[in-house]
């Protein structure tokens, strides 16, 4: 038996634990950058081992570092491995034993089975500390969802203390993939994401009337209409970006003109060039139709996370570990990036690595369609698979600190 393979085995004898800590952070789940209850279960879950805690000054983040005890481990590389631990704010509907206990909360996207797997990470590595050659940092980390936890976290200082990482790797679950499975690809992973608004300003007035008023609602129709079609016109189609209009305010009863209407969306890309487009086209479209119609129009936009692009080298790399450890045919190469976002992406900008999902569609949901997705009220996952993710964080860190990447 490999070395890796024991990793599998013994991450399999960890499962229990794996699933007891996921279903406690699921029945309590906790919003933003402070998640007092989760860092609280993470911290009582390493009680006994030989680790070094640090916590951040401006997140309830924590970076738990194990550093070898094979000779030359102290001067040797550092490898660093994340896991999230916030919720989303929405209700849950899986009927489950352990749903969450906290109205408008939910682990709906699998960050629950993320913290619980990088926790028993930590053990697995720990019971062979005497053949790691370097250091092993472990990001647990708030604030994924939409609040920037990872650039905290590094703004903090905490990823950068000596020892710095020279790589970093992440795993993600994915409800809808078949469990058991490991699934990445080179380049981007992941797309940016930022949220516009545009408000259309005219003059209200009585709905009899139109003409004594400015009505900025039909401006507003057009305005959305015009910018699905700048998508497809002024957008590379090999560079692509998903626009979204996602809500429209104006008005308060059916015989007025509102004065002002507002349009709030979202925009997706993967790369620079088509996100600067795209945004010059929502600006240029919003101003100009309203001003076609004598009404003004605004644009206000947050810059979100930014692309999340694997290391090529690292992606070789860990699917070299993951064959070895799982066998080549339960790894997949995905052939087009996906349009959700990760703020994983900002610790990507920084030292070079990859992250990989982890299928963990339920066992009785047969085909892909057939499961609840991410952000999903009624998503759920196979927890089995979670010793697949234990050994894989464990398998990554121990080659990487044995090898480096190749070539490197």
């Amino acid at each position: 038996m490999t070395e890796l393979k024991r990793y599998l085995d013994e991450a399999k004898s960890l499962l229990p634990e794996a699933v007891a800590l996921r279903r406690k952070i699921h029945a309590k789940p906790e919003l933003g950058l402070d998640l007092p209850m989760t860092t609280a279960a993470v911290i009582e879950g390493l009680k006994g081992l030989d680790v070094q805690i640090a916590k951040g000054k401006s997140t309830s983040g924590l970076v738990v570092s194990l550093t070898g005890t094979k000779p030359g481990s102290q001067s040797g590389r550092t490898i660093l491995l994340r896991g999230d631990m916030d919720a989303l704010p929405m209700p849950e509907s899986t009927g489950l034993p352990y749903a969450s206990e906290i109205p408008g909360r939910m682990h709906a996207c699998g960050h629950d089975a993320h913290t619980a797997m990088l926790v028993q990470a930590v053990h697995l590595l720990h019971r062979h500390k005497d053949k790691l050659a370097g250091t092993v940092k472990f990001m647990f980390q708030p604030g994924e969802e939409g609040f920037h936890g990872a650039k905290f976290m590094i703004e903090d200082g905490l990823l950068d203390a000596d020892p710095r990482p020279d790589a970093a790797f992440a795993l993600h679950v994915s409800p809808t993939d078949k469990a058991g499975t490991l699934i990445s690809r080179a380049g981007p992973m992941l797309a940016s994401a930022d949220t516009w608004t545009v408000v259309v300003k005219g003059r209200g007035g009585h709905a009899s009337m139109p003409q004594d008023a400015i009505d900025p609602m039909p401006v507003a129709f057009e305005i959305g209409l015009a910018l699905h079609a700048m998508v497809t016109r002024r957008v590379d189609v090999f560079d692509p970006v998903v626009l979204t209009c996602g809500r429209v305010l104006g008005g308060t009863t059916n015989n007025v003109i509102p004065p002002s209407v507002e349009l709030l969306g979202t925009l997706r890309s993967f790369s620079e060039a088509a996100r600067k487009t795209a945004l010059e086209g929502i600006e240029r479209i919003a101003v100009n139709v309203a001003a076609a119609h004598q009404c003004t129009a605004s644009l206000t936009t947050v810059r979100g996370y930014p692309v999340t692009v694997n290391h090529a080298g690292f992606v070789d790399f860990a699917r070299g570990v993951a064959s070895e450890l799982i066998g080549a045919e339960r790894y997949q190469n995905r052939r087009s990036p996906l349009m959700g976002a990760e703020d994983f992406s900002y610790v990507l900008q920084r030292y070079p690595g990859c992250m990989m999902m982890l299928g963990t569609r339920p066992a009785d949901c047969a085909e892909h369609d057939h499961a609840a997705p991410c952000h999903s009220n009624h998503m759920r996952i196979e927890e089995d698979a979670m010793a697949i993710g234990i050994a894989m964080h464990a398998a990554v860190a121990h080659r990487f600190l044995e090898t480096g990447l190749p070539g490197a």
